[in-house]
This record gives C-alpha cells, structure tokens and sequence, in this order.
C-alpha cells in the first residue's frame, strides 16, 4: 500500500518487481484493499501554481449564533475554493483549506464564507509547504498482513 499511496499509477508488474511478489498477488492484494476501503480512490496532484490558484489558506471558522444548527459544511459546500473541511476540537468547529489566485480573491472568499454560514473566521496564509501528500507509515501495512518486502 505504500507504494500505490507515493505513485498510484504504479503497474501491477512494477509493484510486484519492488515487493517480490508475483503479479496476481500483488493483483489481488490491491482489489482486497480497494474492497475493504483502505484504498477509496486515485487523484492526479495538481500543481495549483500552475492553474492560477497559488494562494494557499487554512481558515478556522466558528459560529456566530452557537443555537444554530451545525451546519457550516453544508452551507459552505457550494464554494469551490475550498479544498477541504476538518470539524475539529477547540475553539474553532471547523478548519477550512483553501485555494485562491490573489488576496483580493481569499477576501472575496471570507466574505462568502461568513455571509454563507453565519460564522466568524481566522485565517492562516500558507508561505511555502516543504511537504504535502505524505505516504502513510509502513507500521499499518504489516498490521494488516500487506507490507512490501
């Protein structure tokens, strides 16, 4: 599994080649994985800079009437530049992760974001990121009998 997480275009052969395995069990490993929904899916890593979008934001938000429903992700889901929504703990409910083309478009966004969901927002602007899309740790795959060899 570590392997498909750090290139999941990796070939059965090439997979089986790296574990030693013969390529239907290295077959057969993958679709037992996908099955059981440790692997749900494969993306291509966009280079946001590329398409326009290299602002890069973390943005907390809580309510501002604490009665309402919690419903933020919902109200919020319409907004394209939000790449992610974590509900967290702490004074905060939830960390938005957003993509923008300028700061005049990241404030644009706040202001959808607080009209949208009736919340208040603190907002984190991303420098530089010296990793993004970490491998998971080779101490599940032996756990769960899938480690490469």
């Amino acid at each position: 599994m570590t392997l498909l997480a750090k290139d999941g275009r990796m070939s059965f052969t090439d997979l089986a080649k790296e574990t030693g395995l013969s390529v239907s069990a290295v077959h057969q490993r993958v679709r037992r994985l996908e099955k059981r929904g440790v692997i749900h899916g494969y993306r291509a890593l966009v280079n946001y800079d590329e398409i326009g979008l290299p602002l890069t934001a973390f943005v907390s938000i809580k309510p501002n009437d604490t009665a309402a429903p919690d419903d933020a992700p919902e109200r919020l889901s319409h907004l394209s530049a939000i790449e992610a929504c974590h509900s967290v703990a702490g004074e905060e409910s939830y960390i938005l992760k957003v993509r923008v083309a300028s700061p005049l478009a990241l404030e644009e966004l706040l202001q959808q974001i607080r009209a949208s969901a009736n919340v208040s927002t603190r907002t984190t602007v991303v420098l530089s990121t010296p990793y993004d899309y970490r491998s998971p740790g080779t101490h599940a795959d032996v756990e769960d009998g899938d480690a490469e060899r």
